[in-house]
């Protein structure tokens, strides 16, 4: 089916959104209304110019332009983008070519197995089932956030088989989920699934079965809400992720801002007009997996495309030279990351008799674990400050001891000797607004008189900590921003022990 342009702010739109809004019309829109239409007599547009009347006006209609090389066909904005729609056969259309599309070609996925299991002879209306499936629904769709499929699906087995059911995770600890989930990132979303499904069990151990119930579940927002509702209990509701934002924004040449709330409330609108009703969570899937595998971000298939024949964006970028299908949605200015400075001490406590042995065997790590909220909460990291751009070696000592000092009362120059300390680099982690660089060194000490001062309890009641040895640090469940400092630190420890001119240094292993 053609597309159809939508009219800019001509002055027959203006007129009607004036005595829509019941506006008086005064003197000063009559040349608006002289241009409105050519059938319109001047008497009549006089008379509508000077009229003070509140009556509605007749509707003014505008021919459809025909498309010419040397105009510009203008895609719809945010102040028409209310308009759009999906006409009745375009909708019967699309959803039947998506739908065809994703049988031939959808993915095997393992959550996918799970949801879809009634399909292969088991009752679909069971509810034991049907929970099983919005379980695994919701457990993939919160993995999927942020994150590539081939990253989630190993998660995703050793998660299910860890917690099968929703009653298994509600028992779990904060640490274990954590411990699971490193690698992921987004910790909050691990946090959020744990609470969502205590909340739940503690509120009877009945999944939620609608988008309005499902949303009262810490953690569950919109697009959760539809997924689970629609593939797990069949309720007809839309799903709106960038895949399905980037979908339709091309089937209507949208050139809205996809940031804005009122277009991200026009494409939840438009969505919801193409859910098909006897398979809405197939069509969900259908719709995001097309956006994910053809109607991808920058180099769509357009030549194998099932809707091909209803996109605007490909009708534009076959008409005019200037215009790509790869235009839609627009790019959105992404805000400017922060960057943030940190000391990282890795701190390693020697244990028994002091030997004239360097290194030993029995080194422990110290850990500190971050506040229960705000980034990484609740997470294990080594211990660390934040510093000033690009502090000097000297400063960012001094901050690290000053942190030890009244974290743990462990004064580098009285409780402890040190055995030694290496600057060992630099490291940059990335996070969604933040750009922290590391400056990561080794700090190796001995507790003096044998006392160890970190058996006891920190002074800080906001602060946790523990103190592990290498072969637990490496099966812990760390952030990868952690897990990569740690491993700067063993290739440094390998380096000192390999042989220099035929001699081996003195051995450093943990």
């Amino acid at each position: 089916m053609p597309c159809h342009s939508q009219p800019t702010r001509t002055s027959s739109n203006i007129f009607k959104q004036i005595a829509w809004r019941g506006i008086l019309c005064s003197s000063k829109y009559s040349p608006l209304l002289s241009m409105g239409s050519k059938k319109k007599t001047n008497a009549a547009a006089a008379a509508a110019a000077t009229t003070t009347t509140r009556k509605r006006p007749r509707r003014i209609t505008r021919t459809k332009p025909k498309y010419n090389d040397n105009e510009e066909e203008e895609a719809p904005t945010v102040s028409d983008i209310e308009d759009l729609g999906f006409s009745r056969n375009e909708t019967l259309e699309i959803r039947a070519s998506l739908l065809e599309w994703y049988d031939l070609n959808q993915r095997d996925l393992p959550w996918r197995r799970i949801s879809s299991c009634s399909v292969e002879g088991k009752d679909g209306n069971d509810e034991e089932e049907s929970e099983r499936r919005a379980y695994a629904v919701w457990v993939s769709e919160v993995m999927l956030q942020q994150t590539r499929v081939q990253a989630v699906i190993g998660y995703f087995n050793r998660w299910m088989q860890k917690w099968p059911t929703l009653g298994h995770l509600a028992r779990a600890s904060l640490e274990e989920v954590n411990e699971m989930w490193a690698g992921l990132g987004y910790y909050r979303r691990a946090r959020y699934l744990l609470e969502g499904a205590k909340k739940i069990v503690e509120g009877g151990d009945i999944f939620p079965k609608t988008v309005a119930a499902l949303r009262k579940v810490p953690g569950i927002g919109d697009y959760t809400a539809g997924a689970i509702a629609s593939i797990a209990f069949k309720e007809v509701v839309p799903v709106v992720d960038g895949n399905v934002v980037r979908v339709v924004a091309r089937l209507k040449a949208i050139s809205a801002n996809p940031k804005h709330s009122v277009t991200i409330k026009n494409f939840w609108k438009l969505s919801g007009q193409l859910v098909d009703p006897s398979r809405p969570g197939d069509f969900n899937q259908a719709l995001m997996e097309f956006g994910a595998t053809v109607c991808t971000p920058l180099s769509p298939s357009c030549s194998v495309c099932p809707v091909s024949a209803h996109c605007c964006a490909l009708s534009l970028a076959t008409k005019q030279r200037s215009a790509q299908v790869t235009d839609y949605p627009i790019k959105v200015v992404k805000s400017k990351q922060r960057h943030d400075f940190a000391a990282v001490t890795v701190v390693e406590i020697l244990e028994g008799q002091d030997t004239k042995e360097e290194f030993q065997l029995d080194g422990r790590f110290l850990l500190v674990k971050r506040p229960e909220e705000g980034l990484l909460a609740g997470l294990w990291e080594f211990p660390s400050v934040l510093v000033e751009v690009e502090a000097d070696l000297a400063t960012r000592r001094h901050a690290i001891d000053q942190f030890l000092k009244k974290s743990f009362k462990l004064d580098v120059k009285k409780s402890c000797s040190v055995v030694s300390r290496e600057d060992i680099g630099e490291y940059v982690h990335v996070f969604s607004h933040i750009r922290l660089k590391m400056f990561v060194e080794l700090l190796v000490i001995r507790l003096k008189g044998g006392k160890h001062v970190l058996h006891g309890k920190p002074d800080s009641k906001t602060m946790a900590w523990k103190s592990v040895d290498g072969k637990a640090l490496s099966s812990m469940g760390l952030t990868s921003g952690v897990r990569k400092v740690y491993s700067m630190i063993q290739k440094f420890k390998q380096d000192k022990s390999k042989p220099i001119n035929g001699k081996a240094t003195k051995k450093m292993t943990s």
